[in-house]
């Protein structure tokens, strides 16, 4: 088969894919109690994902170097580490809300490489001299990696901050560090059940205690009730309609998944950010030249370290770093794409201009 061909029907075919996926997460979200829609969302990215990998495999042998040369390679080599790290973080978490935050947005970035890109842009031309080295594929490879896991993590704060409405809940055990595991007498009873504990200090708590009972008035412990006891600085907070426990485990399992999924895309900056120095020394003499890229590469490494920094040496779990890492998708998009549609810099070739 020709290889041209079977990339322009592998775009095609994985934005159709992703699009029932998203689909079909959206209607697991709505329609819970139908179990087999999940495994159908799974299914849906794991076919994504290989669909994708094959037309970037295709345009490796058909172009003779790795796929990321351009606008085109670019969105669709970030649409395979979406999907890829989708899969872990689903795996992991066991939830279905991951792919209602990740599939829309894997689905829109192949939406546009693929129906909004002219057809120059997506044909594969020779590589110009400077992108003519090894670092292609050890820095931008790793760098995309990076965004993807980033962008995941991100939607996932998000996600918490929805099922949350955006209040200050106390979660158990969601980061590592520093008051990252605080007992906080966080378990479900049964209605006939005494409730005997020991309140849990509110300097470990932020002005939270929290306990869940089970009682629908009618003593058969069917239904989930939960009871907030606050403190005189957390009355504002208190005012608020409680959350059930079926969302606070769901936020708890968010807002830890978003943080390791986060906690593994730092890393893959770091070392992209180091590679890229290397790589800019060897082609221009210079490790860092204050290009527009660069610089948004260095605030997106700031303001995720912030994130990381403030969960393992500072404690903070909820709302405050979701806001945080909520920020840094668009950070994350602006130095990926942002930078590009000026046209200026060392990092423009292929893109709009």
């Amino acid at each position: 088969m020709n290889l041209v061909v079977l990339q322009n029907w592998l775009d095609n075919a994985s934005f159709a894919i992703l699009f029932l996926t998203m689909l079909v997460y959206w209607g697991g979200a709505a329609f819970p109690n139908l179990p087999y829609l999940a495994a159908l969302g799974t299914a849906g990215m794991a076919i994504a994902n290989l669909g994708i990998a094959t037309l970037l495999g295709a345009r490796w042998i058909e172009a003779g170097y790795f796929p990321l040369s351009n606008l085109y390679e670019s969105l669709f080599f970030l649409t395979w580490g979406i999907t890829a790290v989708h899969l872990i973080a689903e795996n992991i978490s066991r939830s279905r809300l991951v792919g209602v935050a990740t599939a829309p947005v894997a689905m829109a970035i192949t939406a546009f490489a693929t129906m909004t890109l002219p057809s120059q842009m997506q044909a594969s031309e020779p590589l110009v001299p400077a992108l003519k080295s090894n670092w292609l594929m050890m820095h931008v490879s790793v760098m995309m990696l990076s965004y993807s896991a980033l962008m995941v993590g991100s939607l996932l704060a998000i996600a918490f901050l929805i099922v949350t409405r955006g209040q200050n809940i106390q979660l158990q055990g969601s980061s590592v560090g520093t008051g990252g595991y605080r007992s906080n007498g966080y378990r479900l009873h049964k209605a006939t059940e005494l409730i005997s504990q020991p309140p849990t200090p509110a300097v470990e708590n932020n002005g939270f205690s929290r306990y869940e009972t089970s009682s629908n008035g009618n003593g058969n412990g069917n239904t989930a009730v939960l009871n907030l006891v606050t403190t005189p600085e957390s009355q504002a907070v208190a005012s608020a309609e409680p959350l059930s426990p079926q969302r606070l485990s769901l936020a708890e399992t968010l807002d830890n998944i978003s943080y390791r999924i986060i906690g593994l895309g730092f890393p893959l900056l770091t070392i992209g950010i180091i590679a890229g120095g290397v790589w800019a020394n060897e082609a221009w003499g210079s490790y860092w030249s204050w290009d527009p890229k660069e610089t948004w590469a260095l605030i997106t490494w700031l303001v995720f370290a912030a994130y990381l920094h403030a969960r393992i040496t500072r404690g903070w779990q909820g709302r405050s770093p979701a806001i945080l890492a909520s920020t840094g998708l668009l950070v994350v998009w602006v130095c990926y794409l942002g930078v590009n549609l000026l046209g200026k810099g060392l990092h423009s070739y292929g893109w709009f201009f």
